[in-house]
């Protein structure tokens, strides 16, 4: 189901409280949150009355993770096309807008940086909904009290994104009344305190949700999830005894485990391994389309080669990349899929693709596409979000931070292990303890471990890197570290919103 939104008013058409019946009601219901199948419009005056009410509601948050503007072309844009690691790809004149995210000359007015934020704003406001609605509801209040968590982390999750993003952005903690036309028209909310309100969401998200949940619910956020997303916020605003607490907690959760095999963690058949620790849950529902419609393998897949195999190939992996790993390094070939090259699965990518690379981490084996050739391509590949190789990477950067090198280095070298699987001639333990050298080792290991996983530009940026690295691209100090505010936005603000310094 494609979203639509209002051009006339200064919020998306998904801030008026009656979407959310919309899309609830038509798309997302069931007891298995996964199992996705369409509804019959109801009234809005009948919703948000009863526990199944409640967990509709839930069910259409979680699926609207998967939606074109969240999962697609937009974060591919402004969280990968800006890392300095992929090329555009594709045909040479396709999707040619995002050339301007590479060369950092992308304006106010560029469709993508609109998508990421109306994507986030519309996320936020089905979290809203059920923040604002589930409490009123007669229901089971265990079960109350952990939607109320999931929300509050999905919630987080997004303004977390748009505070990276764009500096200090609009925060709307509740719906509106669709009557009161002024009511959508707020000013920007300064950085810190949209990131204490994402704080304040986790924190107490965390205090609520199970470790675990049985396998009908697996994939739902979890008190894990919680405390690894806070972990990160707090590694994002180098609050390093926070950043070790909370990442320390994770692993001492002892639930979550490096997956063995770097490579299979991210095929299909190992999605919500213990390696994960938090999932957007993308799959075939047969007989509905609407529901089976992630793109995010889709746009990423290899191009030109035999239908149905063929994705869109956008975002190739690039030479920097590849001289980023050392030598021998096997994630280099795990997350670069190459024309002429045989997978593990036993696909010839064919030297007739039309670009030199692929990213292998999204790559759909031939075989699995053939099951489902109906639907569209890759709308099964689960996007990792959290993965427990970063919360031991957050560990050891805030660990080596504090002083503790011996467990910054304990953490650092079970990735390592862990990459380098059997052969032990790539890949030796670090043993390097001086604070600022060891710091940078794991900025090293932080980039190719998450290799085009989305955090790297974003990663540059917080070391104070971004110019050094990016500055052949044409990245501008003061200016090209956080994106431009939507032009649109700006404009049916009547300029209560202000635009990022450096843009028009």
């Amino acid at each position: 189901m494609n979203i639509k939104y209002n051009k006339n008013n200064w919020f998306p058409a998904g801030f008026k409280s009656s979407l959310i019946l919309v899309l609830v009601a038509l798309q997302f219901s069931c007891n298995n949150f996964l199992d996705v199948e369409p509804q019959g419009q109801e009234p809005s005056r009948t919703f948000f009355q009863s526990e199944d009410d409640a967990m509709k509601a839930v069910n259409a948050m979680y699926a609207n993770l998967h939606a074109w503007n969240i999962i697609a072309m937009a974060p591919l844009a402004v969280e990968g096309m800006t890392s300095g690691d992929v090329d555009k790809g594709s045909d040479a004149g396709d999707v040619a807008y995002l050339n301007n995210f590479i060369r950092f000359t992308v304006s106010s007015t560029s469709g993508q940086v609109n998508a990421y934020w109306t994507g986030k704003y519309q996320e936020i406001n089905l979290c809203n909904q059920v923040l604002d609605s589930v409490p009123q509801i007669d229901m089971k209040e265990d079960l109350k009290a952990r939607l109320l968590a999931e929300a509050k982390f999905i919630r987080a999750y997004s303004y977390f994104k748009l505070v990276r993003a764009f500096g200090g952005v609009p925060l709307r903690l509740h719906t509106i009344n669709p009557d009161n036309t002024s009511a959508y028209n707020i000013p920007r909310t300064s950085k810190d305190s949209v990131y204490m309100q994402i704080e304040k969401d986790l924190t107490e998200a965390a205090g609520v949700l199970p470790e675990q949940y049985g396998a009908a619910d697996l994939g739902r956020v979890t008190k894990g999830a919680a405390l690894a997303l806070h972990a990160k916020v707090e590694l994002y605003l180098e609050n390093w005894d926070q950043a070790y607490a909370l990442s320390k907690q994770v692993i001492d959760l002892g639930i979550y485990h490096l997956f063995p095999n770097y490579e299979q963690q991210f095929r299909i058949q190992n999605e919500n391994n213990s390696g994960s620790v938090f999932e957007i849950q993308c799959g075939i529902v047969p007989g509905n389309g609407d529901a089976s419609n992630s793109q995010y393998a889709q746009i990423r897949g290899p191009r030109a080669i035999p239908a149905p195999y063929n994705g869109w190939g956008v975002g190739v992996p690039n030479q920097h990349l590849m001289d980023s790993y050392e030598e021998g390094d096997p994630r280099l070939d795990a997350s670069i899929l190459f024309k002429g090259e045989t997978t593990p699965e036993g696909d010839l990518i064919p030297e007739s693709a039309t670009n030199p690379r692929y990213i292998q981490k999204t790559y759909i084996p031939f075989g699995t596409r053939d099951k489902y050739a109906q639907y569209t391509y890759g709308a099964q590949q689960n996007k990792r979000v959290i993965r427990y190789a970063e919360v031991l990477l957050i560990n050891a950067e805030a660990a080596n931070e504090l002083g503790n090198s011996q467990e910054a280095l304990t953490n650092l070298n079970k990735v390592r292990e862990r990459a380098r699987g059997d052969n032990t001639n790539v890949l030796p333990d670090i043993t390097e303890t001086g604070k600022e050298a060891l710091r940078k080792i794991i900025w090293h290991e932080r980039h190719v471990e998450l290799a085009l996983e989305g955090d790297h530009f974003f990663d540059l940026v917080r070391q104070g890197r971004a110019a050094e690295v990016l500055g052949p691209q044409g990245f501008t100090t003061g200016k090209n570290e956080v994106m431009p505010i939507p032009q649109q936005e700006i404009d049916n603000s009547g300029g209560i919103l202000t635009q990022n310094p450096g843009y028009n």
